[in-house]
């Protein structure tokens, strides 16, 4: 039955697409592509503030919540997501996908309803455990994860320890869906010519400037460390932990802070040119900007937890503190691993973390779902 029909298809919870801003964005934007491609009707949901000014893109629905996200901190997030869940839930969708739990599960249909959208909910990393949450956002935010077990018509965990988890703490089962990443073959040393930098002559960091991405303990480590070579640092440095960083180390310049950057060659680029890449997030799931790093080719020193080793297996290297960081940067050869690591990871993309893969398995999960409540 399912299979035979074309899907109407909400995808909530992001800041909007095209990507501007983050992980969930880029899997709203590759995952709303691929449904279009087969077929299927998709409306992504975005705040008022997004820049894209049209009301459709690439042939996916724009549909504009009047609200000023960013500008509202928190409360701007709160009521984003209840806008959206609102008027979502108003219109005749088939699935409602929910990339994350928090705030929106908090205005979840309080009983899973016979008839209208079924919710499907990206569960995310753990993010109760981000050390930016004071007690009393951790108290709403473990409420906002019960809700959204117990009210979603399936859940979905980007990485096996998330699936892991939720079934040791909950007893649910969830579907195992990764995010995606594109190979980009054609990307060439030409493409970091503007940034003024060496092939191989730099190390580069690429996050959201947060506690939880332990890129405090990158940099003091880097800093420890009588290297020539530049450390770059790219994500949005007009936050509050973003501006203590620059201040931080404004006195070393060794150290760059560059800003964010939302072009995709030129990040594939400047992955792949660098020395060493660091991947410091330690409480998410399998990590979008990960994946990116592998899909370009880098050479990966990633933060030693579950999630990370679940994604690269034995292909990269890995820190737990500071130290650790300086070893790496110390150690004078490199390219005795490049190669081979490099491979593999690119393969686990081809094999593993591609978008059509990733579409394909929130298709099945779709289908199968609508299949069951018919």
């Amino acid at each position: 039955m399912a299979d035979e029909k074309r899907l109407n298809i909400a995808i909530l919870g992001t800041r909007g697409i095209p990507n501007r801003y983050g992980g969930f964005e880029q899997c709203a934007q590759e995952l709303a592509r691929f449904l279009v491609k087969h077929g299927h009707h998709v409306t992504v949901y975005c705040p008022g503030d997004h820049p894209e000014a049209g009301k459709t893109w690439e042939g996916i629905v724009l549909r504009r919540i009047p609200v000023k996200e960013s500008r509202l901190g928190f409360l701007g997030t709160i009521l984003y997501d209840w806008l959206s869940l609102r008027y979502a839930l108003r219109r005749e969708f088939d699935i409602i996908l929910e990339l994350g739990y928090a705030p929106a599960s908090w205005f979840y249909p309080r009983r899973k309803r016979l008839s209208g959208p079924a919710i499907v909910t990206n569960m995310d990393g753990l993010e109760c455990q981000r050390s930016k949450w004071g007690r009393v956002a951790r108290f709403a935010l473990e409420l906002a994860e019960k809700q959204a077990i117990r009210r979603s018509h399936a859940l979905v965990s980007d990485n096996e320890g998330i699936r892991s988890y939720l079934q040791g703490k909950f007893g649910v089962d969830s579907s195992m869906v990764p995010y995606g990443a594109r190979v980009l073959e054609d990307v060439t040393e030409a493409d970091i010519a503007s940034f003024e930098l060496e092939p191989f002559r730099y190390y580069l960091l690429i996050a959201r400037l947060e506690p939880e991405n332990n890129i405090q303990m990158i940099l003091d480590g880097f800093r420890k460390t009588d290297t020539e070579l530049p450390f770059l640092v790219i994500g949005n440095t007009a936050t509050r932990y973003g501006k203590y960083l620059v201040n931080r180390y404004e006195k070393e310049n060794r150290i760059h802070f560059l800003g964010a950057v939302y072009d995709y060659r030129r990040l594939t680029a400047l992955r792949r040119y660098s020395n060493l890449y660091f991947h410091g997030h330690s409480v998410g799931g399998t990590n979008p900007s990960l994946l990116e790093a592998m899909a370009s080719g880098a050479l990966i020193a990633a933060h030693d937890n579950s999630f990370n080793r679940n994604v690269l297996e034995k292909d990269a290297f890995f820190f737990k503190a500071s130290l650790d960081v300086s070893d790496l940067i110390q150690m004078v050869e490199l390219e005795h691993v490049r190669e081979g690591w490099q491979n593999q990871n690119l393969q686990k993309i081809r094999d593993f973390y591609s978008w059509e893969k990733v579409g394909k398995a929130y298709l099945t999960l779709f289908e199968q779902l609508l299949d069951r409540t018919d």
